[in-house]
């Protein structure tokens, strides 16, 4: 079964571009990666899958029902954590998660007492005594804390420092093995690459590829990296080129035997051929797309 569903859709602002044609599909059970550089488009996909704002065209299904249909059903068991967590000033945080739990008609104060605990967030302090990190742990408690069946968490990192962000992982990972289906967005590649099985690259609104993590590194592009030269063979097919102080790096894509051919007449002194890094493979697929477009 598949727990979201999008066919084209599409969200302009005005004129301006919001996301276009974007079709994808997540498998309940499922831990998706959502990836893309600020401004992509990936906060207008949620915000549309959400109901939040209205879909200029194309369709999308949460749980198998139309997004705005059932917008009321589906919100009762999905968890939502914003980019950007706002709150009222003047509530203690119990009194948030409270409210929260509240307009979910469900009595979460065991499970919030949990993740207070394992996020180290005192209930008892004001919002707005409270440090950006913080905020961010309050939103995701009010996302946790009812046990949804869909997580939708925008930037759920931002704000938070390294072991936090562990903590917070190790959660997710926990709900998912318990059968719930995580859907997040993010620019940190690193992330994507440890935790999620499947992901999709946005670009200008625009879906680049979607597939399983392992696949989307099987480019055919190598990281190879050659000591004791200063300069990078002649060979066509070369990208991200780095010059170090004794050694040069680059992305090959060519056939395996030229590489070799041409690296027998240099005089290096190592040579590492690796497969490149998540982030080296979102940079593939932006050059691909520009290298596209150049053809049109």
């Amino acid at each position: 079964m598949n727990v979201i569903t999008t066919e084209h859709l599409t969200k302009y602002y005005g004129k301006a571009r919001g996301i276009i044609d974007v079709s994808l599909t997540v498998a309940e059970g499922d831990f998706f990666g959502f990836i893309g550089p600020n401004g992509a488009g990936k906060s207008t996909t949620i915000r549309t899958l959400l109901g939040l704002i209205s879909a200029t065209g194309g369709s999308a299904e949460i749980f198998g029902q139309d997004i705005r249909k059932g917008r009321s059903a589906i919100a009762a068991d999905l968890g939502y954590l914003p980019s950007e967590a706002m709150f009222y000033h003047g509530m203690r945080v119990k009194d948030i998660l409270r409210f929260s739990a509240d307009l979910r008609k469900k009595d979460c104060a065991s499970e919030a007492k949990l993740l207070c605990e394992r996020l180290e967030l005192d209930p008892n302090r004001k919002v707005e005594e409270l440090s950006l990190g913080n905020r961010k742990k309050v939103g995701i408690v009010c996302a946790m804390q009812h046990r949804p069946r869909l997580y939708i968490l925008d930037e759920p990192t931002s704000g938070l420092d390294p072991l936090m962000q562990r903590e917070f992982y190790s959660l997710l990972k926990e709900r998912n093995a318990d059968g719930a289906t995580v859907f997040l967005s993010s620019h940190v590649l690193s992330e994507v690459q440890r935790y999620c099985r499947h992901a999709a690259v946005i670009r200008d609104g625009r879906l680049l590829v979607c597939d399983s993590v392992e696949n989307l590194g099987h480019t055919g592009a190598k990281r190879v990296t050659l000591r004791g030269v200063s300069e990078a063979p002649a060979l066509a097919q070369l990208r991200d080129i780095k010059i170090g102080p004794d050694a040069v790096s680059f992305l090959y894509s060519g056939k395996p035997e030229t590489l070799l051919k041409a690296l027998a007449a240099v005089p290096l002194t190592d040579v590492t051929i690796a497969e490149p890094d998540l982030e080296e493979v979102f940079l593939h697929y932006y050059a691909k797309e520009a290298d596209e477009n150049d053809d049109r």
